[in-house]
């Protein structure tokens, strides 16, 4: 079962290059991403349930054993967050469909969304700090040239300030690989929470720490280190927002959860906890702040996409049972309820034929099946019970009035009530009001008339989906809190991590 690890990875890559055989054959391009979408998920999902009923999984690459090897790991979080990615990358593929015309198509779409979808595989699974790298580095062209496969001149602006900022990332990361590969003599995750704490170089350790926080604080798009985001995340195909909006930033959280859970567990590096958690403070009230100011709903979203970065880098600087659980709940709750939005904002734009609210009206008394899918993932978001949300910020909250951190506890409820605020400020121009452009000319693209019934179904078919698992999992919230909390307990107790990987050695 060991090495059905390797499949998330192989899937994707493998669809890439047949891709790359039939370079004009859009239909051919969206009939091979469904089918590994589908695969995607079921290999997924299957490890997730291999790993709930036997425990971790490890493979080690070539026979070679840990540390020596390259290894990849599967325990609960890895999978949780793997099954997630592949519903995401299977619902834009779907909504792709619908929402980019084929004639517009680029031959490098589709190629370029497995690429960015083996990178998140590959760094949700690997086991190794360098590998986990590379990943990033994956991530990072595929989605650099989703964002400028246009060519637009904002697409261009706003791509060179994505990567410019992403590669000092890199470089920094670069940096604390080769540092901390200088004193332990290994990469290896499991190994490195073996050797840390016999080392005796507290303050090195405290710089490499610091080093990979930075790093990872700008992948998530953490305070002060977001700037890149909302320059660029409104600008290409609204499927590319959604799959970057609901992924990218998470691969960024889930580094921040594993290395300060699993490797740097020291005396030297608890300094890190209290960073974290002022920091989630003022991810969550910037973020908010910069999306009740917007007025084009993709940098509204873009910007709530910071805000709610926030709740989960909180989780994590909480650092208990019952904040690490709430902190997984509340990535797969905004996951889909993120990318859900996007996707309806979307719709939003074929409707009405602008991006800025003060340009839409009147979709709730043409639309108003529309209208209830839009306030599922809404009032999610916001956390209005009983769907997901509320329970994913109860959770977490209620892990920060236990750990007695009241003035974050604080700004979390503030900020819930902002992005009320700000989804009912979307409510009320794009739905409520009357249209202020019933009259004039509209200049739209392709308005949802123009669609065929099966571009029709591809666009409205993932907002369901998305929309009713929102519900779901709201209402039987124990299944998802019971995973959760198996993860969170895994994480906690990094021994069980370090058996699966190492075995009986010493």
């Amino acid at each position: 079962m060991n090495r059905i690890i390797i499949l998330p990875v192989l899937l994707p890559f493998a669809t890439a290059v047949l891709m790359l055989l039939f370079p004009r054959r859009i239909a051919t391009h969206r009939l091979l991403s469904l089918l590994s979408g589908v695969l995607l998920l079921a290999v997924s999902s299957l490890m997730l349930w291999s790993v709930l009923d036997g425990g971790i999984l490890s493979l080690q690459a070539g026979g070679w054993a840990a540390p020596f090897g390259i290894t990849m790991v599967a325990d609960t979080l890895s999978c949780t967050m793997l099954t997630m990615a592949s519903l995401i990358g299977l619902t834009t593929t779907i909504y792709s469909i619908g929402s980019i015309n084929p004639k517009e198509e680029h031959n490098l779409y589709h190629p370029l969304i497995q690429l960015l979808l083996m990178g998140i595989s590959g760094a949700f699974l690997t086991g190794d700090v360098f590998n986990l790298y590379v990943w990033f580095e994956v991530m990072l062209i595929s989605s650099f040239v989703l964002l400028v496969l246009e060519g637009r001149p904002e697409q261009l602006e706003g791509a060179i300030k994505y990567v410019m900022l992403n590669l000092l990332s890199s470089a920094i990361f670069l940096a604390a690989v080769g540092l901390l590969y200088g004193m332990a003599g290994t990469l290896n995750m499991a190994d490195l929470a073996v050797r840390l704490p016999l080392l005796h170089h507290p303050e090195l350790l405290s710089v490499v720490a610091m080093l990979f926080l930075i790093t990872f604080g700008i992948k998530a798009a953490v305070f002060p280190l977001f700037f890149w985001l909302p320059a660029s995340y409104h600008t290409p195909p609204i499927a590319v927002s959604a799959i970057l909006a609901g992924l990218l930033t998470k691969v960024g959280v889930y580094a921040i959860m594993r290395f300060f859970t699993t490797i740097f567990i020291l005396p030297e590096t608890d300094f890190i906890y209290q960073i974290l958690l002022w920091v989630s403070a003022l991810t969550m009230a910037t973020g908010v702040l910069g999306a009740v100011a917007q007025y084009d709903i993709r940098k509204l979203l873009s910007f709530h996409i910071i805000s709610q970065i926030g709740y989960m880098i909180f989780a994590v600087a909480i650092h208990s049972p019952l904040a690490i659980a709430g902190g997984l709940v509340f990535i797969v709750h905004n996951i889909i309820a993120k990318t859900n939005l996007f996707y309806l904002s979307g719709i939003m734009r074929q409707l009405t034929g602008s991006w800025d609210l003060r340009q839409m009206g009147g979709l709730y008394a043409r639309y108003p099946l529309l209208s209830l899918l839009f306030l599922l993932p809404a009032l999610a978001l916001a956390g209005i019970p009983p769907l997901s949300g509320f329970w994913a910020k109860l959770t977490v909250i209620l892990a920060g009035i236990e750990a007695e951190q009241w003035p974050v506890v604080a700004v979390a409820l503030f900020v819930s009530l902002l992005t009320l605020f700000s989804m009912i400020k979307i409510w009320n121009e794009a739905f409520w009001k009357d249209d202020p452009r019933e009259e004039a000319h509209r200049d739209s693209g392709r308005h949802l008339h123009e669609l065929s019934s099966r571009e029709k179904i591809a666009m409205a078919a993932p907002v369901v989906l998305l929309g009713l698992l929102t519900v779901l999992s709201g209402l039987w919230f124990e299944p998802l809190f019971v995973i959760a909390n198996r993860a969170a307990l895994e994480l906690l107790d990094p021994s069980l991590y370090i058996k699966a990987v190492r075995g009986g050695m010493p």
